[in-house]
């Protein structure tokens, strides 16, 4: 019976109302504390930073309240400024927290250079022109020149000037053939015209 008194007490029931209150007051602060900090709800526009120096990148993202980072740069990509950005993460359009980070990739200065191979000289122009556009090469003039071996590749030249393996050129260059053509070897042989040759465009 006491127990049941004290429990219908006023005492009792202000202790109570008191405690929910406190309670409520307690979970309202604590949800509001949360949202404040994990920017609940709040979400920001990526945008789009394609073409865009680090300059200008880092005047659009302040503005937006966010930060960037360079990631290692790409392969060159002539559609592109030098230096510009040429990707992104996330990319534009995408909905993201205040204070992210984009990730950004930047267009190299230029073309990579690239190794000149062994093994090209004295090989068939059916073989070396493959491994040279492989390699991201632009094959361009074919000059023939008198020679037994029929189609074989005599020398690389790049502006005129001769190239040997183990050069470096940058990636796209063009570098002209010099092959070999027996029929002119026998034409010379018949008409004193020993240091004949002919271009292909």
């Amino acid at each position: 019976m006491g127990l049941l008194k004290f429990i219908f007490s006023k005492s009792f029931l202000m202790q109570l109302i008191i405690a929910v209150v406190l309670v409520v007051v307690i979970c309202f602060v604590g949800l509001e504390w949360l949202n404040k900090t994990t920017n609940h709800d709040q979400r920001i526009i990526v945008p789009s930073l394609s073409k865009l120096t680090l300059d200008q990148v880092k005047d659009v993202l302040t503005e937006k309240q966010l930060r960037f980072e360079v990631q290692d740069s790409a392969n060159f990509n002539p559609n592109y400024p030098r230096y510009s950005v040429i990707e992104q993460n996330p990319t534009a359009g995408s909905k993201v927290k205040e204070n992210r980070k984009i990730y950004v990739v930047l267009n190299p200065s230029g073309y990579r250079k690239v190794e000149i191979p062994n093994n090209l000289i004295q090989r068939t122009r059916r073989q070396v022109e493959p491994t040279l556009k492989a390699l991201g090469f632009k094959i361009g003039k074919i000059t023939y020149k008198p020679n037994i071996a029929t189609d074989v590749v005599l020398e690389l030249l790049h502006k005129g000037k001769k190239i040997k393996a183990g050069d470096q050129l940058m990636k796209t260059s063009v570098i002209d053939l010099v092959v070999g053509d027996n029929a002119l070897l026998n034409q010379g042989e018949g008409s004193q015209e020993e240091g004949a040759e002919r271009t292909e465009q």
